[in-house]
Order: structure tokens, then sequence, then C-alpha cells
């Protein structure tokens, strides 16, 4: 097993691909065209992720790279700003543990401020690709916090869930 805890360390093939899009990735850099852009035109994904990967997150459970890219379409399509710092990697054969931060902005969110969100991703490789992608991360951080009412009382709830 390499405990890669600097995320600029050389790794497996399939996942320095994973490491680089994930560090690059913005609102702007899936090779994607102006409004009216098809799934087809994220090509990174394509590089990156196997024809069958598998992709699962708390919101979404997705099967396919064209179920995965038609994701990430919809996702961007309301965010504004998006980053990923990668703060650890640690990988073992096959399969890989990436410890992150993602930094947001979404239209309708947090008053157009910036969202940011610690989460770690459990990755598996088939064929030299991404073949499978879990992310566990807290949606009432990444979402539902802010959400002006919905926001309050779920902070409620972890303030009194704390005590």
């Amino acid at each position: 097993m390499t405990d890669g805890s600097e995320p600029h360390t050389r790794h497996q093939p399939w996942l320095q691909n994973f490491i680089v899009m994930y560090q690059a990735l913005g609102t702007s850099k899936l090779d994607r065209q102006q409004a009216g852009s098809q799934p087809q035109d994220f090509k990174l994904l394509h590089q990156v992720y196997h024809s069958e990967v598998e992709f699962i997150d708390p919101l979404h459970h997705v099967s396919g790279i064209c179920a995965l890219v038609a994701y990430f379409k919809n996702i961007y399509t309301h965010v504004e700003h998006c980053q990923f710092a990668i703060h650890h990697v640690v990988e073992s054969d096959h399969e890989a543990a990436i410890y992150w931060t993602m930094t947001y902005t979404h239209r309708k969110l947090n008053h157009h401020q910036p969202i940011k969100v610690e989460g770690h991703s459990h990755l598996k490789q088939r064929e030299g690709m991404v073949g499978y992608h879990r992310d566990y991360l807290d949606v009432g951080a990444m979402v539902y916090e802010h959400i002006p009412l919905l926001g309050r009382v779920i902070k409620t709830i972890k303030q009194r869930a704390g005590e």
C-alpha cells in the first residue's frame, strides 16, 4: 500500500488521471461547449471513467459513463464555480481513497458565497480507468444548511445532537 499523503506524488496512471482532472476541475474545464452543449462534450470524463462506471454520492447513484456525464452536465448548469483541493491520497493495488475539500458557488445557495465541504472518495480501477467512484460527504453542509428556512432547522438539529 502506498500512502501518498502528498497529492502531487506520482500514482498509478488511472489514479493520476483522476487526480489531475479533479485538481483542474472547474466550471470551464470539462471541455464543454457553450450553452446547449451535449453530454458527449464532457470529454475528460470519458478519458478518466470506464464506460461501465458506477458512481455513488449521498444524493445520486448512476451507472455507466453516459449517465455520469448527464449527471455532471446537470450539476454544472447550476454551479458558478467549483474547485477541489486534494489533501491526502492512499492507494493499494486497484483502489484508492482520496481526501479533499470542495469549494463551490451555486446560483441559489448561500447568497452566491463560496461553500466549502470536506469529503473523501473511494475509487476502484477497472481496465486502467476509474470503474467505481463513491463519495462520502456531509450533504447538510453541502446543500441543506444553505437553504434559508431549512438551513436554520438543520443547524439547530446539529447543535442539539452535539449537546
